[in-house]
């Protein structure tokens, strides 16, 4: 089974569309979680970047403010083909500002800048919002509205988007044949480790959706608290579990793999290891790469989800998603979308 091909929870798509048929149809903005504290050796600069690459962004604001590219960090690459709106930090001890006015490229722009006083570290940001437009749309328009409804009151299957497997999906193939010793670069292997990883939770989530208990209780459970990436249990299944499960407190988790003993019991963890049994090169490639055993809530919940039906056959939908979720991933529970020929994946970002 490919990622594409990952069962839905809630269905059949009921609309198809046409996604990124430009930049500004996908809108990404960081939201980091906190504000800058005002003062401190390091410059929070907020950047639109339209067609840009992360990276690129970064060394022309390094060379624009004179530090070397080591100087500056981010919290996540962004997709190239999309709006975004992000913030780089700046290591400016004794010196400063630049005059940010002055910084013109066709391609960003500086949308604000505040000093703080520590570094922006990689994954560090609570999640971001997105507006999507889908162009192009077909299909059922209530049977969507209803859909949208059903996915901002219980949530989405929280699958790794396609992003995370490169072009056609062939990272998983190139992380088979590095476990099998063929040299890679360094900075391909973690991407590489990632795409195995991330294989092996898609389709332990694949078959609890399939099975319809994806975001229910099981024997042997392991729970995240929502919003956090605090876990508890297993234990016995209890009213107050329910309870806190129908509320959207807890959810259920399944593996990101690696070495160490499986934390699930019982069904769930029978259910976890036949999975690992089916893929062992990707499973013993990871637990020899050092990876420790670690969790991944099964469900994601998208906050503030709203919709609008635009002319010309038009879709918008906007919502918020924490960090290390994917917007695809919602958008597959309701639209068989294709991507527009424009757009090229970049391989090399963790995307959304």
């Amino acid at each position: 089974m490919s990622e594409s091909e990952l069962p839905r929870a809630h269905g059949g798509a009921s609309l198809c569309g046409i996604l990124r048929a430009t930049p500004d149809d996908f809108l990404v903005e960081e939201d980091l979680g906190f504000t800058p504290s005002g003062a401190g050796e390091h410059a929070l600069v907020v950047v639109e970047k339209r067609g840009a690459n992360t990276d690129w962004v970064a060394r022309q604001l390094a060379a624009f403010a004179g530090v070397a590219p080591f100087a500056v960090s981010f919290a996540g690459l962004k997709d190239r083909h999309a709006l975004t709106r992000q913030t780089f930090s700046l290591h400016l001890p004794g010196k400063a500002d630049p005059d940010w006015a002055q910084l013109q490229n066709a391609e960003f722009r500086i949308l604000d800048a505040q000093r703080h006083n520590r570094k922006l570290k990689r994954g560090a940001l609570k999640g971001n919002r997105f507006r999507i437009v889908l162009r192009e749309v077909g299909g059922d328009r209530a049977a969507t509205e209803q859909r949208l409804i059903a996915i901002g009151a219980h949530g989405v299957p929280n699958y790794f988007g396609e992003q995370r497997f490169g072009r056609n999906g062939g990272n998983v193939a190139q992380a088979r044949a590095m476990f099998a010793g063929r040299r890679v670069e360094r900075s391909m292997r973690g991407l590489l480790l990632s795409a195995a990883r991330s294989h092996l939770f898609n389709h332990v989530l694949a078959k609890r959706v399939a099975a319809g208990n994806w975001n229910q209780a099981l024997s042997g459970d392991v729970w995240m608290l929502h919003g956090s990436h605090a876990i508890f249990g297993p234990e016995p299944i209890s009213d107050n579990i329910q309870r806190r499960l129908h509320e959207g407190d807890i959810h259920p988790t399944a593996p990101l793999w690696g070495r160490g003993a499986l934390r699930s019991t019982d069904d769930v963890a029978l259910l976890e290891q036949a999975v690992m049994q089916r893929d062992p090169d990707l499973a013993n490639g990871l637990e020899t790469a050092g990876l420790e055993q670690e969790r991944r809530s099964l469900c994601l919940r998208p906050r503030d989800l709203a919709f609008e039906w635009l002319p010309e056959n038009a879709l918008a939908v906007s919502f918020w998603l924490p960090a290390g979720a994917y917007a695809t991933t919602l958008l597959r529970e309701f639209c068989d979308y294709r991507t527009a020929q424009t757009f090229v994946a970049d391989e090399s970002a963790e995307l959304e």
